[in-house]
């Protein structure tokens, strides 16, 4: 499972760990259709540890948390880094709770998704609403080498877009562009600027990304992989690995705004 804590000085960088183990932006669902788990349990987490962690379990039907807040659940359903999350009470932060879910059948990880976004509006009382704000954001374009990223046509699968093969080493499987936005955004946490997309690609990619990440000030790597140090920072490794850059400029900010959340009954 996933790990991160959010507690310690490289927190930022160990919620990706959580934050890879999701798929491809959720699609909406038809008028008619409401996607939900046919099973669900939610209780709060009986665990002291600042450890957890959350992901779908192979086969498309089940999706499991442990010690998990609220808002890292909404950030990581809705695809919205936390730093753009806003309102609501202060437990949606500091409470933890431990959620297994279950689909009737077999589903991709998108309507996964659309299950556990209703899960949040069923069990915690969910309500938001979403406003855009002009700011300083970080415009992820296709440099002038052109992409090198390899354009993936196989069917839809039950596959993790990105996962972490080391410490700042990345690997993409059918990765659409918003969700490497998304990615970055998180990599970025401590930077003020919000990634956006404007690379005009419409397709799914496979690539490798290699770089020596920032850490927080006072952070150190336990054990840390050999040449780490001689790798290229994010920003040269997207030019040079992946023929992407990104651009400071100011643009539209999704926030998050939440209006109402309820713990579950007796929890």
């Amino acid at each position: 499972m996933a790990m991160f804590r959010t507690s310690t000085a490289a927190g930022s960088l160990l919620l990706l760990l959580a934050a890879s183990t999701y798929g491809q932006p959720a699609p909406t669902s038809t008028a008619t259709e409401r996607l939900t788990f046919e099973v669900a349990s939610v209780k709060p987490s009986s665990s002291d540890e600042r450890g957890g962690g959350i992901k779908p379990m192979p086969g498309g039907q089940v999706y499991n948390a442990t010690n998990v807040p609220v808002k890292l659940m909404i950030s990581l359903m809705y695809k919205i880094p936390m730093r753009q999350i806003t309102g609501g009470p202060g437990w949606i932060e500091t409470d933890r709770f431990d959620v297994n879910a279950k689909a009737a059948k077999p589903s991709n990880i998108d309507e996964l998704h659309i299950m556990f976004q209703n899960l949040l509006a069923d069990e915690f009382g969910l309500q938001f609403h979403r406003e855009i704000k002009q700011g300083a954001v970080y415009a992820l374009m296709v440099d002038k080498q052109g992409t090198k990223m390899k354009v993936n046509e196989t069917a839809q699968d039950f596959e993790i877009p990105i996962r972490f093969a080391g410490f700042g080493e990345l690997i993409g499987k059918r990765v659409p562009m918003p969700y490497l936005v998304w990615t970055l955004g998180q990599i970025l946490q401590r930077d003020e600027r919000p990634v956006i997309d404007k690379t005009g690609l419409d397709k799914v990619y496979d690539f490798t990304l290699s770089f020596s990440p920032d850490l927080p000030p006072g952070a150190r790597i336990e054990d840390p992989p050999p040449g780490l140090t001689e790798r290229p920072n994010l920003f040269n490794a997207l030019r040079d690995q992946l023929g992407l850059k990104l651009e400071p400029q100011k643009g539209p900010i999704e926030m998050f705004v939440i209006d109402h959340a309820t713990k579950p009954d007796g929890k």
